[in-house]
């Protein structure tokens, strides 16, 4: 979602914000009103939600519920009838010191990482997809066709640069396939991403095959203390679900 109103429902309602307005809006009841029931309520709720949306648990289940397409099998890449590729740009890293430049993020890598692999087994041409210029700086999809030909030797043949959101990766996408003659793509993001990405490309009449990446799962084996455990990671993912679910009921509301 674009930073605007969407992003401020996102500040307010997505971990870690809604768990720290909770107990900042307690701590006050309970200190300059003397709402004591109210305010430990609210406190209290923020807390164990902070807790919640820490534990490794909690993220993957949300994770694993957005995950809603399987993965495709490589020895069946070649039979999809697809007729170019498409990859979805996901953030950069400004002034990388150790390049000298700005470089993808490591969300934005994993996906390129995967949209190579997949372009060297099946030839297809590649679309990549991203915008978010700003004050000089080249845009993501730039970002994304250097590293997709300097690091992994597969040649760009679209750039669209243009976009600012998901759906706009769509819409803009969407008229460079069209007067290319490509009904039919891959679409290459994160496995979480991939519902939102596939509705707003069929918005735009372009046949979707998905092909997601970086499956969040279990290792395996029974549930351990350390599921349990809060970190730092586990709440980044759990931002990540959030962000995805916010982003999929905006888009219903906003474009359907």
């Amino acid at each position: 979602m674009a930073f605007g109103f969407a992003g401020i429902v996102e500040l307010l309602l997505a971990p870690p914000g809604l768990s720290i307005w909770l107990i900042l809006v307690g701590v006050w009841l309970l200190y300059r009103h003397r709402r004591s029931r109210l305010g430990l309520g609210l406190a209290g709720s923020g807390l164990a939600l902070l807790y919640l949306f820490s534990t490794p648990i909690v993220a993957q289940g949300l994770l694993s519920m957005l995950q809603t397409t399987p993965v495709i099998p490589p020895m069946l890449l070649d039979g999809q009838g697809a007729q170019a590729i498409v990859v979805l740009g996901a953030g950069r890293r400004e002034d990388a010191a150790e390049y000298g430049i700005d470089t993808p993020s490591s969300l934005a890598l994993e996906r390129l990482r995967y949209a190579a692999w997949v372009a060297r087994r099946t030839d297809l041409p590649v679309l990549v997809s991203g915008g978010l210029a700003k004050d000089g700086r080249p845009p993501e999809a730039m970002l994304m066709m250097e590293v997709m030909e300097a690091e992994y030797g597969v040649p760009i043949r679209w750039v669209e640069s243009d976009s600012r959101t998901t759906f706009e990766n769509a819409r803009y996408s969407s008229q460079i396939l069209r007067a290319s003659q490509i009904k039919r793509v891959l679409l290459v993001t994160h496995a979480w991403h991939m519902p939102r990405a596939v509705w707003s490309y069929k918005h735009f009449g372009i046949e979707v095959i998905p092909a997601p990446t970086v499956f969040e799962q279990w290792g395996g084996g029974d549930l351990t203390v350390q599921d349990f455990l809060p970190n730092a990671r586990a709440l980044q993912k759990t931002a990540y679900a959030f962000h995805e679910y916010l982003g999929n009921i905006w888009y219903r509301l906003r474009y359907s």
